[in-house]
């Protein structure tokens, strides 16, 4: 990607409301834009941050043998009155009435509708244990919308539903979930304190919360839950066992706060000079810095440079804008880019400086020598 032909709206402050370093960040490196209060636009770097996050999580989900499915936004309001939970979510769930005069609401989390797909299509301890998930937009009318995406009205959550025969089996669920969202965390780059937490609204018997160390010590990023019986029984989500008997389904739920990690990463993850993000979710790997647009033998190198490593497969964008070094190394720190190349005077000698963004270390390499160093960093 080249600088000039994408979209980066920077900025010299941040908004007068922002009270955390991630909401600062966010908005300075342009990586979100508020419409409203507790609204977001993700821009072009948020957006692939986002989806580096996405994939992270959907990578782990289906290597616990988790199985991803899509519910609607949309559901009747019906299903929530099964379950005695309709009035219980206050005026943070968002209720309309349809055209045809129908209570719907937008949905703040789906343990409802999971339950209604599961009691209509299983029906024998042969279909069990099963654990479904989806990766999908929730709703939630904040009294408060704060901090960003940490606390907003609309934001893009993973939850996860668990069905076993027993309790044996809901514990299994619920470990192997527990140590999921470790490797998951881990991937992203957080570390988190797991504690025991209330339920809430969701319910069940036991929860544990997982939250990420930083400036906002009260980040929770992930909750996990055994509900038990609490939803089958009230729905009637049974299931027939080898001894031809009907019994309830033992279920567990579990959620992350897929866009609200992208705010905790930069929490645990920035210095004076803006956001330092980890490897493994960084919007480009590499900004290639052309340090003088008007020498075109810098302007040639670096192209190479760029076109090498993009043939290799790197994630990587060139700072060909007609501005100064300093405005180019300031934005690149402040996006937070792990690495800077740094095209100078040192092409005389074919050589660059690479600058790691974490330990702000620079080193010199020979051109030739730009794809293999980036290999190694990133494929071992």
């Amino acid at each position: 990607m080249k600088w000039s032909k994408y979209f980066i709206p920077t900025q010299k402050e941040a908004p007068k409301d922002a009270e955390t370093i991630s909401h600062k960040l966010l908005i300075r490196a342009g990586l979100i834009d508020k419409l409203a209060s507790g609204v977001y636009t993700y821009l072009p770097l948020g957006l692939k941050v986002l989806e580096k996050v996405e994939n992270i999580v959907r990578e782990e989900m289906n290597n616990s043998g988790a199985i991803e499915l899509l519910m609607p936004s949309l559901q009747p309001a019906n299903l929530w009155k099964e379950t005695g939970r309709l009035d219980k979510m206050g005026k943070d769930m968002i209720r309309f009435i349809d055209r045809h005069d129908r209570e719907m609401i937008f949905g703040p989390t789906h343990e409802e509708v999971i339950t209604d797909i599961v009691r209509r299509y299983i029906k024998s301890w042969k279909q069990l244990p099963l654990i479904l998930y989806q990766i999908q937009t929730k709703f939630r009318d904040e009294i408060r919308p704060r901090f960003s995406i940490i606390r907003a009205r609309e934001f893009l959550m993973k939850d996860a539903y668990s069905f076993d025969i027993n309790e044996e089996g809901l514990d299994m669920s619920y470990n192997l979930m527990k140590e999921t969202y470790r490797k998951i965390f881990d991937r992203c780059g957080l570390k988190c304190n797991i504690r025991e937490a209330e339920s809430g609204v969701i319910g069940g018997k036991f929860s544990e919360e997982f939250v990420a160390e930083g400036e906002c010590s009260e980040l929770e990023v992930g909750h996990i839950f055994k509900l038990g019986l609490e939803y089958s029984k009230a729905m009637k989500a049974n299931f027939v066992d080898k001894d031809g008997k009907e019994k309830p389904i033992y279920m567990g739920c579990y959620g992350i706060g897929v866009s609200r990690i992208v705010a905790a990463i930069i929490e645990g993850n920035y210095d004076e000079n803006g956001i330092i993000w980890p490897l493994s979710v960084a919007p480009f790997l590499v900004d290639i810095i052309p340090t003088n647009m008007g020498d075109n033998d810098i302007l040639v190198i670096s192209e190479k440079i760029y076109n090498d490593l993009k043939d290799n497969g790197f994630d990587i964008i060139i700072d060909e804008r007609d501005e100064s070094a300093g405005v180019k190394f300031k934005d690149a720190d402040l996006c937070g880019f792990p690495y800077q190349i740094i095209v100078g005077k040192k092409i005389k000698e074919k050589k660059v400086e690479i600058k790691e963004r974490k330990s702000k270390k620079i080193l010199e390499i020979k051109t030739e020598n730009i794809v293999s160093y980036f290999n190694s960093i990133i494929r071992g």
